[in-house]
Order: structure tokens, then sequence, then C-alpha cells
């Protein structure tokens, strides 16, 4: 019999770690998004200090949310647009306005990954200009901005990082009405 009790009772504490003892805060834990091309999700409008730190990897992850998926954020280029964690979100000049495709493919999305949603119409808050989404290639639904496709930049490894703009004279952030932020070239890249 002690040993039979002594089985049931460890099983017992295993099964109140894994369940973590009540000890949640009601919260469930989130992948980040930024440089691969995830959704997020969070509430609110920034303009000033931003406060998460994904990284570069952590942003290829996809997230799911009916929250606010992109919002706007101070930067030294002005008031800009971002994901709902702050990361700076960038147009592609080569892209064709409205023609539901993206002309950034293969190669060029490892540095350049898409902002992807799972929702039919992303939200926003503190941005003014249409939301919209196309169809990837592999069937994700990328975010768009007055039909333009939106995207992160590899480089950019934390809540305000700009390090994307200007890239090759066809990397720009987006205003809060969707017009590109042309200012002069990121230096060294």
């Amino acid at each position: 019999m002690k040993h039979h009790l002594g089985a049931g009772l460890a099983i017992l504490a295993l099964a109140a770690a894994l369940t973590g003892c009540g000890n949640s805060t009601g919260t469930t834990p989130a992948a980040s998004s930024p440089a691969g091309g995830g959704s997020t999700s969070a509430a609110g409008t920034s303009s000033g200090t931003l406060s998460t730190s994904p990284s570069a990897t952590s942003a290829a992850s996809s997230q799911a949310s009916s929250a606010v998926e992109i919002k706007t954020a101070s930067s030294p280029e002005g008031s800009i647009v971002v994901d709902a964690k702050g990361m700076s979100l960038y147009f592609f000049t080569k892209d064709t306005k409205d023609s539901g495709s993206s002309a950034c493919t293969g190669s060029c999305l490892v540095q350049w990954p898409p902002l992807t949603t799972t929702s039919g119409s992303p939200t926003a808050e503190g941005v003014t200009g249409k939301l919209g989404t196309i169809t990837t290639p592999d069937g994700k639904k990328q975010v768009t901005l007055n039909g333009m496709p939106l995207y992160y930049f590899a480089k950019d490894t934390k809540p305000g990082d700009i390090l994307g703009q200007g890239v090759g004279g066809v990397w720009y952030l987006s205003d809060p009405s969707g017009a590109m932020v042309k200012a002069a070239p990121a230096q060294g890249y």
C-alpha cells in the first residue's frame, strides 16, 4: 500500500508541476514576430519609447490575434508605422500598389520578411491608411497599407530600430497615412 501511495503522490506532484501549480498570470505566452513575418498583437498606441525586444530569429514565428496588429511610434524619422511590439515596418518601392503580390521573393524575404496575419481584416491604432492583405506564395496573408505590402528588416532587432530606412534606395518606413517616409539612406548597408 505504501508503494502505491508514494507513486500516486509522485504523479500528483508531477501533474501539479506541469500545470504550473496555479501560478499562471492568466496570459498565454505569445511568439515574437518582427523580422520573420508573424503578425503580432497588443493594444494601444505608442508615441515614445517602446519596450519589448524580440530577436530577428524569434521574429520569424507567427502568432494569431484579434488585437491591434499595427500602430504608430515616434522615431528620428517622425511618426512611423510599427507592429504591436514596436518593430518598424517598411515598404519596398519595387512593389506595385494594389497588384495583389509582392516583388520581394526568394532571398529577399530572408532580409525583408513580410508582416503576416491570420485575420481577414488587420487592425490598427493611429494608422489612417487603408489596411488589407495579399496572399503570399506559401499561402499566408501579408498585411498591406494603402495597397502596398509591409515588411520587417532582419537587422532591426529591437523596438525603435530603423536600420532598414533607405536601404538600397528602395526600402522606406511608412507614416501613419501610409505614405513612404523618404529620407537619407541608412549608412553602411
